[in-house]
C-alpha cells in the first residue's frame, strides 16, 4: 500500500466512526423524545398516546410494580393503564427524572425515575414514585418498548413499599 492508500483507508475508518457516532446520538435523541411524548400522553390521560410508546403486539412483556406480577402483550397492559388512569379521576401530573439512554443497533435501553401525583377518587393526594427500566427495539423506524420493569424500594423491616422513594 502506498501513502495515499493508507490516507484513504484512514479517512474511510474515521468517516465510519463519525457516522456511527452520529447515528447513535440520533437514536438516543429519538428514544428520549419518545419518553417525553409518553409523559405528555400520561399527563393528558391519552391512553392511545400512552400505548404508542409500547410494542403493539404480544411481544410486549411488562413487570409492573402492582399485581399481577407481569403483563404479556399490549392488550393486557392497556387494561392496566386504564385502571391506573381511573385511579386519578381528576388531573394527573407525571414527570420523569434522571433518564439515561443507551442504544446499539436496533436495541436500546433507558432507565430513570417516574413520578405521578394528583387527587385520588376521594380527593386525597396520591403520589407515586417508581423506578423504570425500558428495553426498546427499533420497529419500522420507531423505537418501541418491548420490555418494561417498574419497581419501588421495599423497607425490609416492615415489608412495605416506599411509594415516595426519595434518594
Amino acid at each position: 500500500m502506498n501513502q495515499g492508500s493508507y490516507f484513504l483507508a484512514g479517512l474511510a475508518v474515521a468517516a465510519a466512526c463519525v457516522v456511527s457516532s452520529c447515528s447513535r446520538a440520533n437514536d438516543q435523541a429519538e428514544v428520549n423524545a419518545s419518553v417525553q411524548n409518553y409523559v405528555a400522553a400520561i399527563n393528558a390521560k391519552d391512553i392511545n398516546g400512552i400505548m404508542a410508546y409500547y410494542s403493539p403486539d404480544e411481544s410486549l412483556l411488562v413487570f409492573d410494580a402492582l399485581p399481577p406480577r407481569q403483563y404479556v402483550g399490549a392488550a393486557a397492559f392497556r387494561k392496566d393503564w386504564e385502571g391506573f388512569l381511573a385511579a386519578y379521576p381528576g388531573a394527573l401530573h407525571a414527570e420523569v427524572s434522571d433518564w439515561k439512554t443507551e442504544t446499539e443497533g436496533n436495541l436500546a435501553y433507558g432507565h430513570g425515575i417516574f413520578r405521578t401525583n394528583g387527587p385520588d377518587k376521594d380527593g386525597k393526594p396520591l403520589e407515586l414514585t417508581v423506578r423504570v427500566t425500558d428495553v426498546y427495539r427499533k420497529i419500522n423506524g420507531k423505537w418501541l418498548v418491548i420490555h418494561e420493569h417498574v419497581s419501588w424500594p421495599v423497607d425490609l423491616a416492615t415489608g412495605k413499599a416506599d411509594l415516595s422513594s426519595k434518594p
